[in-house]
């Protein structure tokens, strides 16, 4: 059984040093236990970084031979990255692992997941046993959308990311879904295979900083909501409705007023529902212009990434 781990990285020298010391000694156990074979190998993907990263990967590739790299030519961020790792290592390994290359996910469980998959499992998630690791804010921003995408009938794994094996066969079936706005936390279990999951804590980062900050975490989010569930726009027209009977109820009580010679000033509360009414129309126009948008991105089928080279 060939194994691929595929890695997009974004890292400084001595994170992708690291990583590959400790991805290396994950396959040369497994090989010494004829778990997997002896050509499996590590597969970097350079997401059309400016600085050095595709330098080292070449520089890696040259002095170890389970390295391979794949540069892409220009950024298409971090899910279209990893999708072209998957698209072009499944033409070469039985098994795809995918991981990060920031050492926080602990590379231990790897050998588990080779096991899971012998068992018959065909999708194996790496899962967080604890977010021990992270703020306040991340932790618990973090539950609120797990709990959202639940709510809006999103299919996902609690506290799981992008570390997941993979067996060929799903990894064909996920180069079938051809969106642009790409969520594959989200897409992964729409597969269908058999699912299983393993448990780890997370690691504190080795070294630099996150490449996902807040800004980018929130429309990471936004794209995984509008990606996959239509109740947004349901719940606009459920407001309208309701908005509508308060109208309904309004215009009863102004007659009522009107009729009984009672007057009223009424200048704050109409401010006030002027602007109410006004920012509720924005946000209902913001998230429909989200769909709109996407509909636009989706009809232009432009390719997902354009591989520039690859190192095999």
């Amino acid at each position: 059984m060939r194994l691929s781990i595929v890695v997009p990285c974004y890292n400084e020298e001595p994170v992708l040093q690291e990583t590959t010391v400790r991805l290396s000694a994950v396959l040369d156990s497994l090989v010494e236990k004829r778990k997997i074979s002896s050509d499996s190998f590590i597969l970097y993907i350079n997401d059309g970084s400016r600085d050095m990263t595709w330098t080292i990967i070449e520089s890696l590739h040259d002095r170890n031979s389970y390295v391979k790299g794949l540069n892409l030519a220009g950024n298409v961020g971090h899910q279209n990255a990893l999708m072209a790792g998957l698209m072009t290592a499944k033409g070469y390994a039985d098994v795809l692992i995918s991981i990060d290359a920031d050492l926080q996910d602990d590379v231990s469980v790897i050998e588990e997941m080779v096991d899971r998959y012998k068992e018959g499992y065909d999708i194996v998630y790496g899962v967080r046993s604890s977010r021990d690791s992270d703020t306040f804010f991340k932790k618990n921003t973090a539950l609120a959308f797990y709990k959202l995408m639940s709510w809006l009938g999103v299919k996902s794994v609690y506290n799981h990311a992008d570390y997941r094996l993979m067996s060929r066969r799903a990894v064909e079936q996920l180069g079938n879904y051809k969106e642009r706005n790409l969520f594959l936390r989200g897409i992964v279990p729409l597969i269908g295979y058999e699912t299983t999951s393993v448990y780890y804590r997370r690691s504190e980062r080795f070294a630099g900083e996150s490449k996902y900050p807040l800004s980018k975490m929130f429309n990471f989010a936004i794209d995984g909501i509008t990606s996959f569930s239509v109740k947004p726009l349901r719940l606009i027209a459920s407001l309208g409705f309701l908005f509508l009977l308060c109208s309904l109820v309004a215009v009863v009580y102004t007659l009522y007023v009107y009729f009984n010679g009672e007057t009223v000033a009424g200048w704050a509360s109409l401010m006030l529902s002027v602007w109410f009414l006004g920012s509720l129309i924005l946000i209902a126009i913001g998230i429909v212009g989200e769909y709109i948008g996407k509909i636009y991105l989706e009809v232009k089928e432009r390719p997902r990434y354009n591989i520039e080279k690859f190192l095999n």
